[in-house]
């Protein structure tokens, strides 16, 4: 049978697309703007037909029906990293949260450490050689579709078509519906004075020709903005944003210096612009690949230079950085944070950065803390963490004494908590 006529014959409705779902399967949705937006409508529609379904994400963008505390014996979220969709529901605790490092995410499927019978994700439309490309979101997808009883698409003209390990073909798909929205978009985060200075503070410790690793938010754009009089840089990352895109287009990225995929911008998730999505399409500057190849400790660490640049909320006098709770209270994931602080650590003239405002709540509580806040997950190690940066300065921390991680610390905490956060190290004698 041709290309054509597999397509012809598997294009259906979205209720019959969600009809694929049986009970107790567990669907594996792609990451942020590769999340399929109508068949998680038409899931959540048809949701209370159906017992035991569990949908696994990372980064859910839009809080769909199914996102429902009514309705959990019928569809419940399990959270591999939390968003402003999933949060509420892990901290309320009628959804899941499922602790693990991003790189380890298609392993985990594969050996069906956690299941995955059904793969829904966004995908381009069918090339000549019966291929989608799943460009926006292959991280765990790919190894979703590896083992997957059903693979079910939403092809988009909208969704790039991109290079790397992103392609399905139309044998493997059971099912797929059509749609011409617009794909999710996602503008510059807020940058404001505090994080300037914290992003002046790591742009001036990266060297020309560094690969680097950049996530969303306000500090790393504010980093990304600084970067304009480098030369020769690399990409090497997990998220493809638009902060990465103005950076190639000043001609500042041209991942000339790169040891591993040399020439090539690699990432495994894109979230951004209409104009990023565009400039991505059939680009051979870009490839997407699994998490297991971009957030592998040891592939990413074959770069020289790479430097690593991620966010915490607080930060203990040992260097302990509490990245994803406020005390036992669920508020993202660990990501890819550990994996990439881990590959800086192996890299030739590396460095893994974790910013972080000295303070939260208008000056009124530190954010670098004597101990961490009971209940706190650890997401960086005292042993794996570098350096420690806010908009007081820069903490070295990698090959220091319990002592001299404390003196640091407290040098780039805020004025008005440094004589208190001395006075705790005294008590416990880390000074």
């Amino acid at each position: 049978m041709s290309f054509q006529a597999q397509y012809n014959a598997k294009r259906m409705s979205a209720a019959d697309a969600a009809g694929l779902v049986k009970n107790n399967d567990t669907i594996v949705v792609g990451t942020a703007a590769g999340e399929p937006p109508t068949l998680l409508e038409a899931l959540s529609v048809r949701r209370r037909e159906l017992s035991g379904v569990r949908v696994s994400q990372i980064l859910a963008l839009k809080k769909y029906g199914y996102f429902d505390p009514e309705t959990t014996q019928h569809i419940r979220h399990a959270a591999y990293f939390l968003g402003g969709a999933s949060r509420a529901g892990a901290q309320e605790g009628w959804s899941d949260f499922v602790p693990c490092s991003f790189s380890d995410i298609p392993s985990m499927i594969r050996r069906r450490q956690t299941p995955a019978e059904v793969v829904f994700c966004m995908a381009s439309p069918m090339d000549e050689q019966g291929n989608f490309s799943l460009g926006l979101s292959p991280d765990y997808c790919m190894a979703g579709a590896s083992v997957a009883r059903a693979i079910v698409l939403e092809v988009n003209p909208n969704v790039p078509s991109a290079y790397g390990d992103c392609k399905i073909n139309i044998s493997q798909v059971a099912g797929f519906v059509e749609s011409n929205d617009a794909i999710i978009e996602v503008g510059a985060p807020k940058i404001g004075p505090v994080q300037e200075a914290i992003g002046k503070y790591v742009a001036d410790l990266i060297p020309d020709g560094a690969t680097l690793q950049i996530g969303y938010g306000g500090i790393p754009d504010a980093v990304v903005r600084q970067l304009t009089t480098k030369v020769d840089l690399g990409i090497h990352t997990e998220m493809l944003g638009d902060g990465i895109l103005s950076l190639i287009e000043a001609g500042v990225v041209n991942n000339s210096r790169k040891n591993f995929n040399h020439g090539k911008v690699m990432a495994t998730f894109a979230l951004g612009s209409k104009k990023l999505y565009d400039f991505m399409d059939k680009n051979p500057m870009i490839e997407m690949h699994p998490a297991d190849i971009t957030n592998d400790p040891y592939i990413a660490g074959q770069n020289d230079n790479l430097h690593a640049i991620n966010a915490t909320l607080q930060v203990d006098l040992l260097g302990q950085c509490g990245s994803e709770s406020l005390g036992f209270t669920p508020f993202s994931g660990t990501g890819g944070q550990a994996d990439f602080v881990r590959a800086a650590n192996r890299s030739k003239g590396g460095k893994a950065f974790i910013v972080v405002p000295s303070t939260a709540k208008s000056d009124t509580i530190s954010r670098i803390v004597p101990v961490l806040s009971p209940g706190t997950f650890v997401t960086t190690t005292k042993n794996d963490v570098n350096y420690i940066v806010t908009e007081y300065g820069v903490a070295e921390l990698r090959g220091k004494s319990a002592k001299q991680r404390a003196e640091a610390l407290i040098a780039i905490a805020h004025p008005n908590f440094r004589a208190e956060l001395r006075a705790e190290a005294v008590r416990m004698r880390l000074l």
